[in-house]
């Protein structure tokens, strides 16, 4: 048995996790990363469009303010407006770091950023590199992370369980798949920055990484979940992979068009039109198919057209190269010549692990667990509310992992790890693990389970939802957790078991997914992602509340949580 000591343990080596380990190893400290994936694998390496900040100001007119009230209003009102005030001003210090280590930034021949305006966005204040943004942001981070002495990176490293005891963090259990055993990591301080969980769903622009997992262990572990009915759908998904189309391309001046060759956002946003935010724009092409206006593919799904004919080829070959790329290879098509199929996926959760302004991680009466801060996607600040803006998931990343980088280090200054407590979770996870993977044969697999969850989400939290729909779905859902004590592993070894690592994802995706479903059935109103067919409209005097759950007595409780509204009353949300 293994277990390592260090300051801080970081688990996931995305956007948000090395930003983390940058600001506190630069604090001095010792740090772990631990990821189940190599590093530059992680899934920020996918972000195409760009970062939003306020970095021009005077050139563009815009301001901190606005960038907090669209990010508000894009939220449909449900953000907790100090969180969205503190995105908006922090941001501008990132996208500097970020071009002081190396990401090239296109920029204009002022020598200024280059701009582009997101949907929802009052001004343009996206910087990019071309549409690989993510990719030229994880290359120069990692690079730069590796120059850190006191950072040391344990990739292929899956966590299955986060110690805590009296409401204090301790460290980590996880299984390396490299060598296939398990080891403990013994922290004073703890981020989490592991991601969304797109692959609880049938079509998602997330990577096979992406399974949520941690959301349940989180719960497990004794922190709250909030505001997980909120399942950004992204408009512009290849069809039919569900490979990402970005933003970018609407933002160069791409239209959709329906199969009668109608721009049809025009009946939806008629004043942002293919800017509008996502969920306006993914909820439009959805109803576009219902109506019968739109294109069939040979796999069944229905799609819209996504149209760059009109734009200039020597513009879209600088800023969108890997369009032309992704619409090749994955869709054989020419761009220049033929609309991109594309339809809407899964693509990123507004709400995650409970966090406060500061990205300390909360139980469900809103106390600290001591040690403990999350971060980016797994994390829930308030920022995005109901609907996440264009480009402002980036900015979420790298400011709330320096935020809790710093907040960490200091913190880990303060005492010691408790080195027992880690390897007696050690010894209990060796012993469940084994029973694992000696369970007799039940008929069950963990692949087999996966594609009925994945079909219960499209149908009880998809894009449109009703009280039947997710109530039947969460009742199949509970059929599926029953059976899990029914898969069994055919492989009885240990190094890269990936059935044994999708039986320990499925494990966590379940109860994730339980939030996900109970959040959609007793909301009863239309908000952002959260769209009701039986309650279309939005219900501010009820509802203007965020959604906490928690594991009580091994079940999946709710109780609900007041926004914090400090500056911008509720208005009509209007595109």
């Amino acid at each position: 048995m293994e277990v390592l000591e260090y300051d801080v343990v970081i688990v996931g080596s995305g956007l948000a996790g090395l930003r983390a380990a940058v600001a506190a190893a630069s604090r001095g400290v010792r740090v772990a990363v631990v990821s189940k994936v190599a590093g530059p694998r992680s899934h920020s390496i996918s972000a195409e469009g760009g970062m939003a900040a306020v970095v021009h100001p005077q050139k563009t007119g815009d301001s901190y303010e606005l960038h907090a009230y669209d990010t508000v209003k894009g939220g449909d009102f449900l953000v907790d407006q100090e969180a969205a005030i503190t995105l908006a001003y922090e941001a501008p210090k990132e996208v500097y770091f970020l071009d002081s280590i190396g990401v090239p930034w296109n920029k204009d021949p002022d020598g200024t950023f280059s701009l582009r305006q997101f949907g929802g966005m009052s001004k343009p204040r996206t910087v990019f590199a071309k549409d690989k943004t993510g990719f030229y942001i994880m290359s120069a981070l990692y690079k730069h992370v590796k120059s850190f002495p006191n950072v040391h990176f344990y990739e292929e490293h899956m966590v299955t369980r986060l110690v805590v005891r009296g409401g204090v963090f301790h460290g980590v259990v996880a299984y390396n798949l490299r060598r296939g055993d398990l080891m403990g990591f013994a922290a004073s301080a703890g981020i989490i920055a592991t991601g969304g969980g797109g692959r609880m769903y049938r079509l998602t622009t997330m990577g096979f990484l992406n399974t949520g997992e941690m959301y349940g262990y989180a719960l497990r572990a004794g922190l709250a979940l909030r505001d997980m009915e909120f399942v950004q759908w992204h408009p512009t998904a290849l069809v039919p992979g569900g490979i990402l189309i970005s933003e970018a391309a609407r933002a160069e001046g791409a239209y959709l068009v329906n199969r009668h060759g109608e721009r049809f956002m025009k009946r939806y946003a008629p004043e942002k039109m293919e800017l509008a935010p996502r969920d306006v724009v993914s909820r439009a092409i959805y109803f576009e198919c219902l109506k019968g206006n739109g294109f069939i593919h040979e796999s069944g799904l229905c799609y819209v057209g996504l149209d760059i004919r009109h734009l200039d080829p020597e513009r879209v070959k600088q800023r969108l190269p890997l369009l032309l790329e992704l619409s090749k290879t994955y869709a054989g098509v020419d761009p220049f010549n033929e609309l991109i199929p594309v339809r809407p996926a899964v693509h990123y959760f507004m709400g995650g692990i409970l966090t406060d302004i500061e990205g300390r991680a909360l139980d469900r009466d809103g106390n600290w667990v001591r040690g403990l801060w999350a971060a980016g996607e797994a994390a829930s600040t308030g920022v995005h509310g109901a609907n996440r803006l264009g480009s402002n998931s980036l900015a979420e990343c790298a400011v709330w992992g320096r935020l809790a980088g710093e907040a960490a280090a200091a913190y880990a200054k303060t005492r010691r790890p408790s080195r027992e407590s880690v390897a007696e979770a050690v010894k209990a996870e060796e012993e469940r693990i084994s029973s694992l993977i000696r369970r007799e044969r039940g008929g069950e697999t963990p692949l087999g389970l996966l594609r009925e969850l994945q079909n219960i989400m499209e149908e009880g939290g998809g894009i449109v939802r009703n009280e039947r729909s997710s109530f039947e779905a969460l009742k199949r859902l509970a059929s599926i957790q029953a059976r899990l004590t029914n898969v069994t592993i055919s492989d009885g070894g240990r190094i890269y078991n990936m059935e044994l690592r999708e039986l320990l994802e499925l494990d966590g995706m379940l109860l994730a997914a339980e939030t996900i479903l109970l959040g959609s059935l007793l909301r009863q109103e239309t908000r952002g992602a959260h769209y009701r067919t039986d309650f279309p409209n939005r219900d501010d005097k009820k509802w203007l509340v965020h959604s906490i759950y928690y594991f009580y007595g091994g079940t999946v409780m709710t109780k609900q949580r007041p926004v914090n509204v400090t500056r911008w009353m509720p208005e009509a949300r209007r595109y």
